[in-house]
């Protein structure tokens, strides 16, 4: 039987064929790295886990305070490598399956709102040289797109004539998103300076010449929000936060809006409506007379 990082090893290995992202392969292989830490103090079979150890592992992550998401995510981690090994036929059952997640706090996200978003933009646009940064903050806003998404654009899916972008989603699910034409120009500008080897096929690069890391992406994002607007807590992702949220209030449909995001469930989207409401409230509140 298998050792516990063995099993792991061989479903990242699975996820890596599935087309799993960058950032979901780091997560499960630090999670799953974790629980096989956990049970190093007495080492034990895979086959031995069952669901009281397992509940044992769990106490002791919520002895750590760990916040609700990541706890969720570690879960679901672990469920997703016993479902695995099950299918292979190296367990009877999955033990994790009976684990209790813990509810994931209702919080909206906070969202820019248009005047700082193109405040922002407009300050990077005028920095001079910078066009490969220029090109990816406009292409965040303007497409709304993960920031795993947005390092792993090759250019043939860019069409810049007709303004299309193919992204890779989630499950690396594929769809189409329209570049507005201020990315456009932004993109063109950068790809007249772009320099990299003829087999070099990422539409982002960095200084070496080889394609653009998430990690990389969001110290810029960070760099530029806290320099341009004092904003530290400015990330790719509240660029994706902007765009569905302004799309909304614009009156753009939300299963539109849901097929931009490339969300599989409606109900992910519908966030972005509750926090169209609060900001509706808000002006409410501030200009009624009888609020």
């Amino acid at each position: 039987m298998p050792t516990l990082r063995q099993s792991s090893a061989k479903y990242l290995s699975e996820l890596t064929r599935r087309g799993a992202s960058v950032h979901t392969l780091r997560n499960y292989a630090a999670d799953l790295e974790q629980l096989a830490a956990y049970f190093d103090r007495t080492p034990i079979e895979v086959a031995a886990l069952d669901l009281s150890l397992l509940r044992e592992w769990l106490a002791d992550l919520y002895d750590q305070q760990l916040a609700v998401p990541t706890i969720r995510r570690k879960i679901s981690a672990v469920r997703a490598l016993f479902k695995f090994l099950r299918q292979e036929g190296l367990l009877q059952a999955n033990p994790a399956a009976r684990l209790r997640i813990p509810k994931a706090p209702q919080k909206l996200p906070d969202v820019m709102t248009a005047e700082k978003t193109n405040n922002l933009l407009d300050a990077v646009t005028e920095l001079p040289e910078k066009h490969r940064d220029i090109a990816l903050l406009e292409l965040l806003y303007g497409c709304g797109i993960r920031v795993s998404e947005l390092v792993g654009i090759d250019l043939g899916d860019l069409s810049l004539h007709d303004g299309w972008l193919r992204v890779r989603g989630k499950g690396n699910k594929e769809r189409q998103v329209p570049v507005p034409e201020r990315a456009r120009a932004a993109l063109a500008q950068y790809l007249e300076t772009r320099q990299a080897r003829p087999d070099q096929t990422a539409l982002f690069l960095n200084s070496r010449g080889q394609r653009l890391g998430d990690r990389q992406v969001r110290r810029l994002v960070k760099l530029y929000a806290l320099l341009i607007t004092g904003d530290s807590t400015v990330h790719p992702h509240s660029f994706r936060h902007a765009y569905a949220t302004h799309l909304l209030s614009d009156g753009a449909d939300l299963r539109a809006i849901q097929e931009l995001l490339g969300h599989a469930r409606l109900s992910t989207t519908q966030k972005y409506t509750q926090v169209s409401l609060k900001d509706l409230q808000a002006v409410y509140d501030r200009a009624h007379p009888k609020a």
